[in-house]
């Protein structure tokens, strides 16, 4: 795995090589894989703690690519929804989450670029599952799942590994936790154990969205 650690004097570009200084000096090592093509899921795991968003923020400007997010439409309405866009936010209608998904897999395939990060836990607080977004949206669109890990007990951010999803979800999400065996968290306690909610409980929080 050594030939994918990001050292400064190899980047590009100013920016780059600042950011991932900066990572550097505050311990932090990166790895990174050229991504299997221009449009994918990137799940960032594991999320418990606000440091995930700075370290995970550093990681993105040291590789130098666009990674776009999701919020509720309502915050799109306005002059504040450019700035949203700008940022890389994709609007999403929680009022119809299936329709959603749809649609944003056609809009993922009619941009020559679009790679979609996702914390699938959905909170920095312990949840006892993971939230079934993200899997929904990769079959829908039938692109890679990119398993984006940052190992505090390591050091490392991983940005190397990705699965293609077949459908059979328990063994993908068997794949999905033997990719992150032995990532530890900042905080491993709230850590969100690594399967998806029974259907049951994904209704509801589809209810709960509308």
């Amino acid at each position: 795995m050594e030939e994918y650690l990001m050292r400064p004097e190899a980047m590009p570009t100013w920016g780059q090589r600042t950011a991932l200084r900066m990572l550097n000096a505050i311990g932090w090592n990166l790895y990174f894989k050229p991504l299997p093509g221009p449009h994918g899921i990137a799940v960032v795991y594991p999320h418990t703690s606000n440091w995930d968003f700075f370290v995970g923020l550093l990681a993105k400007w040291a590789v130098g690519l666009q990674f776009r997010w999701l919020a509720k439409d309502s915050l799109f309405r306005g002059p504040m929804g450019a700035i949203m866009r700008y940022w890389g936010g994709v609007a999403v209608d929680r009022s119809a989450p299936q329709g959603a998904i749809l649609r944003l897999a056609q809009t993922m395939h009619a941009s020559n670029w679009f790679w979609l990060a996702i914390t699938p836990e959905g909170t920095r607080g312990y949840r006892p599952h993971w939230k079934s977004g993200f899997y929904r949206i990769a079959l829908a669109a039938d692109v890679p799942v990119l398993l984006v890990s940052l190992d505090y007990g390591r050091k490392i951010i991983d940005v190397t590994r990705t699965l293609t999803m077949t459908g059979d979800e328990a063994a993908d999400m068997a794949a999905i936790a033997h990719v992150y065996d032995g990532v530890r968290a900042l905080y491993p306690q709230d850590a969100a154990p690594i399967r998806l909610g029974d259907p049951a409980q994904r209704a509801d929080g589809a209810r709960k969205q509308a």
